[in-house]
């Protein structure tokens, strides 16, 4: 069975049980976040921390990034989109253009795309050429092993939604005036390339998952489960590595 097809898309939170559990798993996250700049406890500045969001188009990156970013004090989060490279940026080393929005100790950066295009959409689009998306796994498990092994907490999400789901989204969008804007003729390309985008899925799940950087699949068909299984999965990750540092993640004040 693929990783994909483990995921169980069926799962989801009622209205209420969702804005519950995002409420306190956003106040949970506040609180780890001043924790990690130095506003409390001790006061020493903690690890960088690092999420980086890729998922299927629709699936829920923008909703869950705003709720994760929305608790927290501005100047304490950076949030950076990434789309296709410009001309001079193909000039570089393809991983060049992420290093400079990188958090620092006691930062915190949100990544909306990330360097996993070069196996994904270059791959499947023939952006890259295969022995460069071949290459682009051992870099980036090696650009990955760089960072956490500096300290840097490391989430990676994939949001995942079914292609039923996916297509009803497509639509609404497409009716709806104000949020048009969001469909492209793109989006419904890579859509006939599913299978395709799949098979490159399981690869980067593959040979990309490691033991400092884990791959976190959220189930996405249902909105309000999928933006609180972000939150608690980033407020626990934080939780066990400041832990492992000696923090009192439960106590401070």
């Amino acid at each position: 069975m693929t990783r994909l097809a483990e995921v169980d898309l069926s799962v989801k939170l009622s209205k209420k049980e969702g804005l519950e559990r995002l409420e306190a798993a956003q106040q949970r996250l506040l609180r780890l976040r001043l924790l990690l700049g130095g506003q409390l406890g001790e006061q020493k500045i903690g690890p960088p921390l690092c999420i980086l969001f890729e998922g299927w188009d629709a699936s829920g990156k923008g909703g869950a990034i705003k709720r994760l970013a929305a608790p927290l004090d501005p100047r304490h989060v950076r949030v950076s989109q990434f789309a296709a490279p410009t001309y001079d940026e193909k000039r570089h080393h393809f991983l060049q253009r992420f290093w400079n929005v990188l958090p620092g100790w006691g930062g915190m950066t949100i990544l909306d795309r990330s360097w996993y295009g070069r196996v994904l959409v270059e791959r499947v689009e023939g952006f890259a050429t295969e022995e460069q998306w071949t290459r682009a796994y051992q870099e980036i498990a090696e650009f990955e092993r760089t960072l956490t092994a500096e300290g840097t907490i490391l989430v990676k999400f994939w949001m995942h939604v079914s292609p039923e789901e996916q297509l009803r989204r497509f639509e609404d969008r497409a009716a709806d005036p104000l949020r048009r804007w969001k469909l492209t003729d793109e989006d419904w390309r890579n859509r006939e390339k599913r299978p395709a985008y799949e098979a490159a899925l399981e690869d980067m799940f593959a040979k990309t998952d490691k033991k400092r950087a884990h791959w976190k699949i959220i189930a996405g068909d249902n909105k309000p489960y999928a933006r609180v299984a972000v939150l608690e999965h980033v407020s626990r990750t934080v939780e066990k590595h400041l832990t492992k540092r000696g923090y009192n993640v439960h106590d401070a004040d």
